[in-house]
C-alpha cells in the first residue's frame, strides 16, 4: 500500500531516528533531545520494562530514547494527527512492533496496573496568556493554563501512579523559574510521592527535570 503524505510534511534528523511530521503538529525542537540521551543515560540502572511518553506529539523524543535504550515504548497523545505521526515514526525507525501509540488523554490511557521504570513528559507548558508569541504553533500543544503546570501537574499525578518504587520521570519545564514552582509543588503537597533531583538547563527558558518516585 502507497502511503500518501500531506504536501507540506517533512523530515528532519532527531538524534539516532528521523521523524515525519507537518505544521499540524508542534515541530520537533533538536534541543529535546537532551531528554531522550538523558533517558538513555538513566536506563542501566532503571528496572526492566518499557518506557512512558506522555504528551507525545510526534513521538520523537520517547521513539529516540527507546532507539538509544533498546526498550520498548508506550506513547499517549490527545491529537489524532500527532498520534499518526507517532506510528508513523515508530515504523520509519523500524519499531513499530514495540511501539505502542494511544489516543487519548494521559490520566486514561493507560490501565492501573501499567508500571514504566522511565517515565518522559513534555507537557504544554506556557501559561495562557503567553501562547501568542509562538503563533506558528498549535495552541493545544503549548498551552498549560492559566499559570503554566495544568498539564504538568497531570503528568506528576500520572507519574505517581505508574512508576514503580525509583523509577524516574524526565520532565520538560520552562527554564528554572518553572522548575522552582515544580520543586514546590512536589515538596509542599503531602500526597506527592515524588522527589526532585538534578536539574539540566538547555538555556534560560528550558530545562529537564529528574524526579524519582519514592521519598
Amino acid at each position: 500500500m502507497t502511503t500518501t503524505w500531506p504536501l507540506s510534511s517533512v523530515t528532519m534528523e532527531f538524534g539516532p531516528i528521523v521523524v515525519r511530521y507537518d505544521g499540524r503538529v508542534l515541530t520537533p525542537r533538536p534541543w529535546t533531545l537532551l531528554q531522550s540521551r538523558w533517558a538513555a543515560e538513566l536506563a542501566p540502572q532503571a528496572a526492566a520494562g518499557p518506557i512512558l511518553e506522555l504528551c507525545a506529539g510526534a513521538g520523537q523524543i520517547g521513539l529516540a530514547a527507546a532507539v538509544l535504550t533498546g526498550r520498548p515504548l508506550v506513547q499517549v497523545e490527545a491529537d489524532p494527527v500527532a498520534c499518526g505521526y507517532a506510528a508513523t515514526n515508530a515504523a520509519l525507525a523500524g519499531r513499530a512492533q514495540d511501539v505502542d501509540v494511544r489516543h487519548g488523554r494521559i490520566d486514561t490511557a493507560l490501565d492501573v496496573a501499567e508500571r514504566f521504570p522511565i517515565i518522559l513528559a513534555d507537557p504544554p507548558y506556557l501559561p495562557s496568556d503567553d501562547v501568542q508569541r509562538w503563533p506558528d504553533d498549535p495552541r493545544s500543544a503549548i498551552d498549560g493554563g492559566t499559570d503554566g503546570l495544568d498539564l504538568i501537574r497531570l503528568c506528576l499525578q500520572v507519574a505517581q501512579q505508574h512508576l514503580p518504587p525509583a523509577g524516574m520521570l524526565l520532565l520538560q519545564v520552562a527554564g528554572e523559574a518553572q522548575a522552582r514552582a515544580v520543586r514546590e509543588l512536589v515538596d509542599t503537597t503531602t500526597t506527592c510521592s515524588l522527589r526532585s533531583g538534578e536539574t539540566r538547563h538547555h538555556d534560560r527558558d528550558r530545562a529537564v527535570m529528574l524526579l524519582t518516585a519514592g521519598r
